[in-house]
């Protein structure tokens, strides 16, 4: 099966691509790297040709507002437009959990405007809402750092490693499409600053870590339910302490 990569030399697209290679498919890693711009549509027509299925993975380059809505209001029209030209039969794309309870958060916005491009598309669709990644914890710490010490919110948390979001990709992307949205999140759940003081300690940084019910995530408050799954979702299976003993 032909699986084309939108992002695919990225943090999840690079992960994805070594794992449907590992079973037997034949991915293409497509990127402006490789000569493959979606949101210009440069390159798209030929990478997308003969291809079974599209899994969107790219990240914005910039987070200003308006930047980072059209970067992916603009890839998510070529996108969907060339694999309706190329019959492509499942567009798979990562999103977030909670983006829509994050109003205040322009990234979040982004994506969402992203979702509805997608679901109004006549190309048969899943969307992955993942939470936020292990990956991401020394950088989300760093933007806490005042005065000596970390200021994160202290809602729950429910992060997850990002080598589990490929495995959930492909098992979604090799599926049938779902025409709708499923959430994945990590196995456990605690409080942010509870994970932040956990990643910093496996650097050995030893700035204290305080949980703030006021303090904003991405420009909006966030509370318990705000970057959780609040249904059902699946649980990747690697806990914080097993990635961080890699780490």
């Amino acid at each position: 099966m032909k699986i084309v990569v939108i992002g695919g030399t990225g943090l999840i697209g690079s992960k994805l691509v070594a794992r449907l290679k590992q079973q037997g498919h034949e991915p293409v890693a497509a990127s402006p790297k490789s000569g493959v711009n979606a949101v210009t549509g440069d390159g798209l027509a030929a990478a997308l040709a003969g291809a079974d299925v599209v899994v969107d993975v790219a990240n914005a380059p910039s987070w200003e507002p308006a930047a980072v809505l059209a970067f992916f209001e603009r890839s998510s029209k070529n996108l969907v437009a060339t694999e309706a030209a190329a019959a492509v039969k499942h567009h798979v794309a990562l999103s977030i959990v909670g983006a829509e309870r994050s109003p205040g958060n322009t990234y979040f916005r982004a994506k969402l405007a992203q979702e509805t491009i997608i679901k109004s598309s006549p190309v048969p669709y899943s969307i992955v809402r993942a939470t936020q990644f292990f990956e991401f914890l020394g950088a989300i710490a760093e933007m806490g750092a005042n005065d000596g010490k970390i200021v994160v919110p202290s809602a729950l948390f429910q992060p997850i490693a990002a080598d589990d979001v490929a495995a959930r990709l492909a098992e979604v992307a090799t599926g049938k499409p779902l025409n709708g949205t499923i959430d994945i999140a990590g196995p456990e759940k605690a409080p942010f600053n509870e994970f932040i003081a956990r990643r910093l300690k496996a650097s050995g940084d030893t700035r204290p870590v305080v949980g703030d019910p006021k303090t904003p995530y991405y420009g909006s408050l966030i509370d318990d339910t705000s970057l959780n799954p609040l249904g059902e979702a699946r649980l990747g299976a690697t806990s914080l302490a097993a990635w961080l003993a890699n780490f």
